[in-house]
């Protein structure tokens, strides 16, 4: 593999640019030695590349591709060969794995080789500690030579909102058990000399991240995979993936056809291409962005174990190599980055590169040059432009494509293949061989959070122009710029006129609050320097919401609701019922108008979906999901449809929007629009009825609200929704109407025990741990039963609960928002998953999952009362680390009896169903 350490090196063979770095007080570019010059190697070139580690055995595969396999993987990157060994690892060894150029080519060969664990994700962390620990027991295994070196990682903080972003981060490497620690500014200069940290508040220390060489690792998983029966080949092109009743069937390459069972698209910048090359499409949502580094020759007496340098708030990072540095990063937001290959990926484009561009690395070369100066007089080899493919939300692609069953995409990988590449082939070989991969949680990556338009060329174009900025600070409700105003509901523009500040959730613009008018002071209300800069603390909102919530709790609140997913599900005859019966944990067998609120589960018991049932008349039933859940749900219905076609399932999420109405006065004001009884003992809680409204018919009405308050949630044919949305607003001046936004909604039902889909609930968690039994009927079949009849023998090792925070300053630096460490007698237990202030407990409230910890202080199996009085055990002291201080909390494990006056009390009872 030496030739690949030559061209990132000193090498004759390969074109290169040397210079020297001035920095101009202009701060425009960069004076160096010669014209910039195009990398572009030649095919021939590519091939001379490859026969350094090319064997006869390979080309001897070539002419004898196999036509049939149980799996097919298209792509011979790092995450195309890790996908393939960690397949063949568990037994699977009848697969084929597919490279259209030349193994390690694409955007794998001119990696930086990065490893690290950190990251703002608990799981993510699992994740990238298993590639590092993988790549450190190869290299120390007798064939090693990966280029594996533990030389640790610096991620320095300017400012101190990048301090406080550490210490949470510092409190999640805690919690997964990796070891780190913070340093002051000068115990950064003891840990690497070069780095200038005057100006710097401390930094995060991780000693046992490294270094690796991403085309060795390769050639490694190559070598394994071969070893253990795999074959790989190499010139091979996909020409479309085949399917039938829209699942996988085969690949037609252009050496011929591979029947088989899975595929997997690891394609990398080339992913959505070929996912356009099968029946049905399957959508892969990448867009490519040029990103650069540069190389510098050898600087004299450089560390070669120098560690890794991260300055996320000047956008860059540094490693050694070759006793040089190589520097790079990645533009910020207001910079943007600059995407490439619109119109497509040029042919034979597996080892080039692109044109240098000095003007649209220069603000990354302005961080490089601050955070070490020694480079303004280090001599560089080559500013390398290697591009790099990047996601509309900077999570990866990973999971079964919604389109075409037994089709899985692993893609996506924002320039951090190498890092995430191990557990990702883990993840994605647990996900087809045992449905559900149990070593860690992605299912914020799973590819079937999007809907169609985010795979819209001309949005991902613009959209990655943002989602480059990695190391942009995350603030809590950070939103996107580009690609909004795609879906809004017909009352959208009205909203804008009461003052709304809307936010995205897939795709959808929804008003999260309302600025105050009329009668409130806009300055008393509202924090303007908090919102244009972002906090981790008191957020700018907070008091503005505080009035939506009173009026939610004292007067009435109007709330679009439109984004929700709406599914409408019938037959001829009885067999939607049946169909539902089995796809639901609850009941669904009631009268039509009855509204069931019910869990969808996998086989392991875990939520697939968590959503609202009505049988609105004979074998048609009316389903709302949560918003993100639109392709998921439908692809968990679809997958399990009868065969005979007698189900029939549409979303019908665009044809109606949603109002939710919200307070004691909702039921007066209700009447005052419509000819139906809202009296409590003719439209009973948790009831439906199909109503007129105004002028409007057709409304599906609930008597619900999502947050515990009494009201209803109104789902109207969308060419209503406006008039409705105006009888309302006038009719509801007598009784003080307010608009509210989706903030309220998360105050109220945070304070009441309401746990959501995809914040509280996910397909690891289990409606025994999360206490929703009373919504599961055991006497009937459906999917997930046995694994909750094993939980109820043999017990469960977490809870779902909710934290009060007994003494927290509201205008403390950093507030809970989920994801935060408990300890529980000093040991860590458990971490929270979401939190919200109680304006009526008068306290910070968290809710999340404590672990029943054996003696050794790790999670263990108990039966469901153990584990109540464990929780409850008035000797065991609770506490959450916020960003490194801890506070004591008390823990409940019912939803509080709420009260108006916040100095109440309030003591903790069983959730009702009506809830």
């Amino acid at each position: 593999m030496a030739i690949w350490r030559q061209f990132l090196g000193l090498s004759t063979r390969v074109p290169r640019q040397d210079g020297r770095l001035v920095a101009r007080p202009t701060r425009s570019l960069v004076a160096r030695e010669g014209a910039p010059r195009r990398l572009n190697l030649s095919w021939s070139c590519c091939q001379a590349l490859h026969r350094q580690y090319s064997t006869k055995a390979e080309a001897d595969e070539k002419s004898s591709l196999p036509r049939q396999a149980r799996v097919v993987i298209a792509g011979g990157g790092v995450i195309g060969t890790s996908v393939a060994y960690h397949l063949a690892k568990r037994g699977w060894t009848d697969i084929v794995l597919l490279e259209q150029g030349r193994l390690g080519c694409g955007t794998t060969w001119h990696s930086v080789g990065l490893v690290t664990a950190g990251k703002d994700d608990p799981n993510m962390m699992k994740l990238l500690r298993y590639s590092r620990q993988l790549y450190e027991g190869f290299e120390n295994e007798e064939d090693g030579g990966l280029g594996w070196k533990k030389v640790g990682s610096l991620e320095v903080a300017q400012t101190k909102d990048r301090m406080l972003a550490l210490k949470r981060k510092l409190a999640m490497l805690k919690y997964v058990g990796e070891e780190a620690d913070l340093l002051l500014p000068k115990e950064v200069k003891e840990k690497c000399p070069y780095v200038k940290y005057t100006d710097l508040q401390g930094a995060l220390w991780m000693p046992n991240d490294g270094v690796v060489t991403a085309p060795d690792v390769v050639s490694t998983f190559a070598k394994k995979i071969k070893q253990m029966g795999g074959k790989i080949f190499e010139g091979v092109q996909v020409n479309s993936v085949l399917t039938k009743d829209d699942t996988v069937s085969g690949v037609e390459t252009n050496l011929g056809t591979i029947n088989c069972e899975y595929f997997v698209n690891c394609a990398g910048q080339w992913s959505r291409e070929l996912g356009l090359k099968s029946s049905p499409k399957v959508r892969v949502p990448v867009h490519s962005c040029e990103h650069f580094y540069i190389v510098t020759k050898p600087i004299p007496d450089m560390d070669r174990n120098m560690p890794v340098i991260r300055d996320p708030d000047g956008n860059v990072y540094f490693r050694e190599w070759n006793g040089g540095i190589m520097a790079g990063g990645f533009e910020p937001p207001h910079h943007g980055g600059k995407p490439v290959f619109h119109s497509g990926i040029p042919p034979k484009f597996e080892f080039q590169l692109l044109p240098e561009d000095w003007d649209q690395f220069q603000i990354l070369l302005d961080g490089i040059l601050n955070r070490m100066p020694l480079i303004n007089d280090a001599q560089v080899r080559q500013l390398v432009n290697g591009p790099e493919s990047f996601t509309p939300d900077q999570n990866w692609i990973l999971g079964q494509s919604a389109e075409v069953y037994n089709y899985y995409v692993a893609a996506g990988m924002h320039s951090r293949g190498i890092q995430a590449a191990g557990g990702v082939g883990r993840l994605i070989s647990e996900m087809i061989v045992d449905g559900l991969p149990q070593f860690t949680n992605l299912w914020q990556c799973d590819i079937q959070r999007f809907v169609p338009h985010h795979s819209n060329r001309k949005f991902l174009r613009d959209r990655v122009k943002e989602t480059i900025a990695l190391y942009d600070l995350k603030y809590a409700n950070s939103q996107f710029s580009s690609g909004r105003n795609l879906r809004t509901s017909p009352i959208h523009t009205q909203l804008k006129v009461y003052g709304a500040n809307f936010g995205e959730t897939n795709a959808y613009e929804r008003a999260m609050w309302f600025t105050p008018k009329h009668e409130e002071d806009v300055d008393e209300y509202l924090d303007e320097s908090a919102m244009l800069k972002g906090t981790f603390g008191k957020p700018g909102w907070f008091n503005a919401v505080k009035l939506e919530y009173q009026a939610c709790k004292e007067r009435v609140c109007i709330v679009d609701m439109s984004s929700f997913t709406k599914i409408e599900i019938k037959s001829k005859g009885s067999e939607a019922l049946d169909f539902l019966q089995y796809m639901c944990s609850n009941d669904i067998n009631h009268g039509i108008g009855t509204v069931i609120h019910t869990g969808m589960l996998n086989s392991h018991g875990g939520y697939e979906n968590d959503c609202s049932i009505v049988p609105l008349r004979d074998n048609t039933f009316f389903l709302i999901a949560p918003t993100q859940q639109q392709t998921r749900c439908m692809f968990w219905l679809q997958k399990h449809l009868p065969k005979d076609g007698s189900v029939q399932v549409r979303d019908v999420t665009s044809m109606y929007s949603g109002i939710n109405l919200i307070g004691p006065h909702a039921q007066q004001l209700l009447s005052d629009v419509t000819e139906t009884s809202t009296l409590t003992h003719k439209f009973k809680p948790m009831t439906c009825q199909v109503i007129d409204v105004g002028y409007a018919s057709n409304i599906i009405t609930m008597r619900l609200t999502h947050c515990g308050e009494d009201g209803f949630v109104m789902y109207i044919p969308s060419e209503y929704a406006l008039h409705v949305y105006e009888m309302l607003m006038n009719a509801g001046k007598d009784y003080g109407i307010r608009n509210a936004g989706y903030l309220v909604i998360r105050h109220l039902r945070i304070e009441k025990m309401f746990a959501y889909w995809g914040i509280d609930m996910d397909p690891y968690t289990t409606p025994v741990e999360t206490g929703r039994e009373f919504r599961v009927v055991l006497e009937k079949d459906f999917i997930g039963k046995e694994a909750l009849l094993r939980q109820k023998k043999d017990g469960i090792s977490k809870k779902f609960v909710q934290f009060q925070l007994e003494s927290f300053n509201l205008d403390a630096p950093v507030w809970p928002s989920g994801k935060e460490p408990i300890y529980r007698n000093g040991k860590l237990c458990g971490m929270t998953t979401s939190a919200a202030y109680g304006f009526t407990l008068g306290q910070f409230v968290c809710l999340g999952y404590l672990h029943h910890l054996n003696e050794q202080g790790t999670p263990e199996i108990v039966v469901t009362k153990k584990i109540h009085d464990y929780i409850k055990d008035p000797k065991a002291k609770y506490e959450i680390d916020v960003a490194g201080t801890l506070y004591p909390v008390s823990v409940g494990l019912y939803t509080p009896r709420m009260a108006y006056k916040a100095h109440d009390k309030p003591t903790f009872l069983p959730m009702p169903e009506t809830t």
